[in-house]
């Protein structure tokens, strides 16, 4: 390894999972041609990678957030390309930050050939310092609460991550590191919970808002709910039956209640909106497009599993995807946003992305344009166009928290009620 050559991270080496770093390179020979790579591993071991061609300037020097990329994983100047553009090893495969209590860990490296010129190491961390974690395990919650350091009052969010097994904490940890109160939780396959559902339940979220709403820091008089896929349509059910939700974010979600039927006080609410497994399109990748499987909610036979969102009184942020290859998320924002135009309804934010694919989420992290779907138990095609997708997500995640920040009314006098 040279002892000229060096790469350096600005403003630091560590950083928050959702921001930029600028990523520089010294000591190189005058308009020398040189590889950065970058490496990672996820919370279940599996590598990811990404490499791009720089040429330095009349002084030796690269800086990512001015020379373009020549060739490799991306082209043109993309100031965190390396980190968007790592793709695992192994087909298929999503990148999963899980927990927040380890930093996703990025190796930076310069070569020529097959020599390691320089390397530096950037430790993201998903959260901040000050904020709290506490498991929740009360009554049926089963989740994660994060507090941010302070005695608030915070405006308040329950975050509806993952639909499927399993608990996702990252974007609850990033979030209350921005200065909200998030509670994430899981629906099935986690803990004690149901390993499968065969219906979904109101009631479970309901109980999950009180809770949040009984959290001493809160100062928000409801709660906001993020959402993104299935998850969606639930966050809009809950806007719609469940008092105290005050603002949903809506991420390439259906307008209508997918996949299981919906009970509220044990009673069936919504019948669900179904796939026809005819409608799948194969590919020669080994994956699958679905986005034509859903069946038509806007038919006479399916309308009735539609959400009535235009009786919801919360502030919406409806966000879509343009190349969403898992369903056609514009379409359903579309429908929704002509809905409430058309009852006088003022309540919305809407925002597309041309290029992006299904799975937005919190910036900076490895594209995925595959993997498992677990509602038709196939490897799917998500859509998207790496660097249009990259830049959507780091657009909407300001979005989110401008939303929330001017939808969540925040009051101190909320705080002291409570203690």
């Amino acid at each position: 390894m040279s002892n000229q050559v060096r790469v350096r991270l600005l403003p630091s080496s560590r950083c928050l999972f959702d921001e930029p770093v600028q990523v520089k390179v010294s000591g190189l020979r005058s308009r020398q041609v040189v590889t950065m790579r970058a490496r990672s591993t996820d919370d279940r071991d599996l590598q990811f990678s990404s490499s791009a061609t720089y040429r330095a300037d009349a002084d030796g020097e690269i800086d990512l957030s001015r020379d373009p990329s020549l060739s490799g994983s991306y082209v043109g100047v993309e100031p965190m390309g390396l980190l968007w553009s790592m793709r695992a090893d192994t087909k298929h495969k999503r990148f999963q930050k899980i927990s927040s209590l380890s930093p996703h860990v990025v190796n930076f490296s310069v070569h020529e050939e097959d020599r390691i010129l320089a390397e530096a190491t950037n430790e993201r961390f998903l959260i901040g310092d000050g904020v709290s974690r506490v498991p929740v395990k009360q009554g049926n919650i089963r989740g994660v609460l994060f507090t941010p350091p302070g005695g608030g009052p915070f405006p308040a969010v329950l975050d509806l991550y993952t639909f499927g097994g399993g608990l996702s904490e990252k974007r609850a940890a990033l979030l209350a590191s921005r200065g909200f109160l998030v509670l994430t939780v899981a629906l099935y396959g986690h803990d004690d919970l149901p390993k499968n559902i065969q219906e979904i339940h109101l009631d479970y979220f309901e109980e999950t808002i009180d809770f949040l709403k009984r959290q001493d820091k809160v100062g928000s008089k409801g709660v906001g709910v993020i959402s993104r896929s299935k998850a969606a349509d639930i966050a809009l059910s809950l806007s719609v039956l469940v008092s105290g939700v005050e603002a949903v974010v809506w991420i390439n979600g259906c307008s209508a209640n997918v996949a299981f039927p919906l009970y509220h006080k044990k009673r069936q609410i919504l019948p669900a909106l179904m796939f026809d497994m005819n409608e799948v399109i194969p590919t020669e990748s080994g994956a699958v497009i679905s986005k034509y499987a859903l069946h038509n909610h806007l038919k006479e036979e399916n309308r009735a599993s539609k959400i009535p969102i235009e009786k919801a009184n919360s502030r919406f942020l409806f966000a879509a995807s343009e190349d969403d290859l898992n369903w056609d998320s514009k379409a359903y924002m579309e429908e929704m946003v002509e809905r409430l135009k058309h009852r006088g309804k003022q309540n919305f934010e809407s925002v597309s992305y041309p290029g992006a694919g299904h799975c937005l989420e919190p910036p900076y992290g490895p594209y995925c344009p595959s993997s498992i779907n677990s509602f038709i138990s196939k490897m799917s095609l998500w859509g998207g166009e790496p660097q249009a997708h990259a830049a959507a997500e780091v657009h909407l995640w300001k979005k989110v928290q401008e939303f929330f920040r001017s939808s969540l009314s925040c009051d101190a006098a909320q705080t002291k009620s409570k203690v």
